[in-house]
């Protein structure tokens, strides 16, 4: 038996969710200035670059935030079947996916950005980081070209460093009495 692969998964939720254009959303955002966009990728590539005023919800807990008594929960989700939400992710097939999610769980006015947050800022629409400063479209390409290629300096992680060095002179010491390598 043939499983779908996850083109056929997009391509079947393309069936029955709404997809705007780049030009669609400016315009729905001047029009209705209550729009909820969300955008469904990681929490690293939308700190980067984002529509201003988007909210974010990863994909992977989408359906937490979406329902009362969740850890995850999101009032404004939970709360907001009958409110319009656009859904955006770096290309428009996670969009696609979460979109047709929301529409099984009762939200009624959802639709997808296709060409997500690239092809917006193909448009040359602004994005923001997570400071809310303006990202330069040619800096925003680079950092939506590859969902994988996010610059290490972007990523403001907090880590303790104790353990990984402990480790490492463990690693070093066990090494030195057995002829390893160091590091």
């Amino acid at each position: 038996m043939a499983f779908p692969r996850y083109a056929d998964l997009v391509a079947d939720a393309a069936r029955r969710v709404r997809e705007l254009m780049p030009w669609d959303l400016r315009d729905r955002l001047v029009a209705e200035p209550s729009l909820i966009v969300l955008d469904v990728r990681e929490r690293a590539e939308f700190t980067v670059a984002h529509i201003a005023g988007s909210i974010n919800v990863p994909r992977g807990v989408l359906e937490a935030s979406c329902d009362w008594n969740y850890d995850e929960t999101l009032p404004l989700l939970a709360g907001g079947r009958a409110r319009a939400i656009v859904v955006v992710c770096r290309s428009g097939n996670r969009s696609l996916l979460a979109a047709d999610v929301m529409q099984r769980m009762g939200f009624a006015t959802v639709a997808s950005l296709k060409t997500g947050v690239r092809g917006w800022n193909d448009f040359e629409q602004p994005l923001v980081d997570d400071a809310g400063r303006a990202v330069d479209g040619d800096t925003a390409e680079r950092l939506l070209a590859s969902k994988t290629q996010i610059p290490h300096f972007y990523l403001q992680i907090e880590v303790d460093a104790a353990p990984l060095m402990q480790f490492r002179a463990h690693l070093n010491e066990t090494n030195e009495k057995t002829g390893g390598n160091k590091y």
